[in-house]
Formats: structure tokens, C-alpha cells, sequence
């Protein structure tokens, strides 16, 4: 028998999508790209497709705990990545295990909507995310359209929203993906003041779980102990291949490729 050194262990708190394209299949996927074992914790079911989010349930609390609980017990986790919560009481339970890992790596993906539009929480839970998990985390990875919401910006540019957030956390990557020019301009804010842009060409189409792969693979090379803009820098390119290689599996959105065809082969 075979015995291999161990890969980093980055556990995952967020929703399972049914289609796969997001969500922990997301997580689960990006992180076995970055070498790194994905620990699954559920913190809500949801329905629905590649087109959008139609209904969710958030689990009870002892439930994630336990999950959780399991894992840490067991496991040498290395990082940890936050997506779907879904709930103030769900913020609350994440908040309680993270508290007794404060040396661990953290990314948070604050996951509000959907890729299709559809809510996967109410906009108060992004705000206990911002007072609560974001003093908590490394870097946190929301969109434009969710940095807008957590700062309470609906108009907001990044620049803005960055000098709101800021105060609330270390390090923020607030991505631009929803916009329409034909350079994507990703913007990565420190609380020190300094700021970098990583420029990507605009790809056409739109995509499911692109944010959950993202966040999924900036865990993972923060777990393996990358620093953090090269870190932002090697999760940004394997996220644009990703959607470059996407494949349109239903009627809706396109699925990031997140393993090569050739990975169990």
C-alpha cells in the first residue's frame, strides 16, 4: 500500500446545489485543482438549477456544529471557506467555530443571491456577516453587486465600497465580473491602504458558481501557504480557465470546468 503525504484540508461551510454547478460541488472541485482535500460541512439545501434558485432551507444548528465538530476533531485543517449561510442564526453558528480557529486562514464568499438573481438570504444576513464573520476573515470575496449591499451602497463603485468595508475586515476582493467593459477589472483592497488590480479579458456568456470557485481556490492556495496576492493572482487565472472551458449543461447558465476532462484517467 501506498502511503502519500497529506494534501491541506480546507473545510467548507456552505449550501449544496443540486445541479453542482455552485455551491459545495463548487468548493469540492476547485480545491482537488489546488491539491487540497475539500471537508464538505452543509449549512442549507437549496433548489435549484442552472438558471436560478427557487426555494432554500437552512439547517439547524446542531446539526452544522456536529458536522463541523466531526471534522475538526479528526482532520488537520488548514483553512477554512465560507459560502451560503443563509440565516442570522446560521451567521451566528459559523461565527462560534470560527472563534476557536482564529489562527486558521479564512475566505469568505459572502454569497447573497444567486447567479441567476434569486435570493439565498435576506439582506440582514449580509449585514451580520459584515459586523460579524468579515472582522473575522482573511480576505472576503464578494462581487460588486454584494459589496454594494453590505455596504449599504446601491450605487456605489468598488473604491467606495472598499473605503466601508474595510474597517470591517483585513483584506477585500471585490470582483468585477458584472460589468460590461471588455477588460475585467478584479480589485484587491488591504486595510493599510495599498490596493492592486488584476485585469482579465471579459469572457462571453454567464456563469454558475463562478464566485464559489473563486473563493474554493484562494483557500486552497492560502492553505497550501501561498502569500496573499500571489495567492489572489493564481486563483484569479485557474477561475478565468475555469470559465473559458465552461460547458452549457442546461438551459440556463454556463458550468465552470473546474477539473480537466483527463483528472481520474
Amino acid at each position: 500500500m501506498t502511503i502519500y503525504n497529506s494534501r491541506p484540508v480546507v473545510l467548507c461551510l456552505s449550501g449544496h446545489d443540486p445541479s453542482g454547478g455552485a455551491g459545495l460541488q463548487a468548493d469540492i472541485e476547485a480545491l482537488l485543482a489546488q491539491g487540497c482535500h475539500a471537508a464538505p460541512v452543509v449549512t442549507a439545501l437549496t433548489v435549484q438549477d442552472t438558471c436560478n434558485v427557487s426555494d432554500f432551507r437552512v439547517l439547524e444548528r446542531d446539526w452544522v456544529l456536529a458536522q463541523a465538530h466531526a471534522v475538526l476533531g479528526d482532520l488537520p485543517v488548514a483553512a477554512f471557506k465560507l459560502g451560503m449561510l443563509g440565516s442570522l442564526e446560521m451567521v451566528a453558528t459559523v461565527v462560534e467555530i470560527l472563534q476557536a480557529h482564529p489562527q486558521l486562514p479564512l475566505v469568505c464568499d459572502p454569497v447573497l443571491r444567486a447567479g441567476g438573481g434569486g435570493a439565498l438570504g435576506r439582506d440582514e444576513v449580509g449585514y451580520a456577516m459584515r459586523e460579524q464573520l468579515l472582522p473575522l476573515a482573511t480576505l472576503a470575496t464578494p462581487n460588486l453587486p454584494e459589496a454594494r449591499i453590505l455596504a449599504e451602497l446601491p450605487e456605489g463603485t468598488a473604491d467606495q465600497c472598499a473605503a466601508k468595508l474595510l474597517p470591517y475586515c483585513r483584506n477585500l476582493l471585490i470582483t468585477g465580473g458584472h460589468g460590461d467593459e471588455q477588460l475585467v477589472h478584479n480589485r484587491l483592497y488591504t486595510r493599510d491602504g495599498s490596493s492592486q488590480t488584476f485585469t482579465c479579458q471579459r469572457l462571453p456568456g454567464s456563469y454558475h458558481g463562478s464566485g464559489c470557485t473563486l473563493a474554493s481556490a484562494l483557500a486552497g492556495r492560502l492553505a497550501l501557504g501561498e502569500d496573499l496576492s500571489s495567492a489572489v493572482q493564481s486563483a484569479l487565472n485557474y477561475t478565468w480557465r475555469t470559465l473559458r472551458d465552461a460547458e452549457q449543461l442546461g438551459r440556463g447558465q454556463y458550468v465552470p470546468r473546474r477539473l480537466p476532462l483527463d483528472f481520474c484517467s
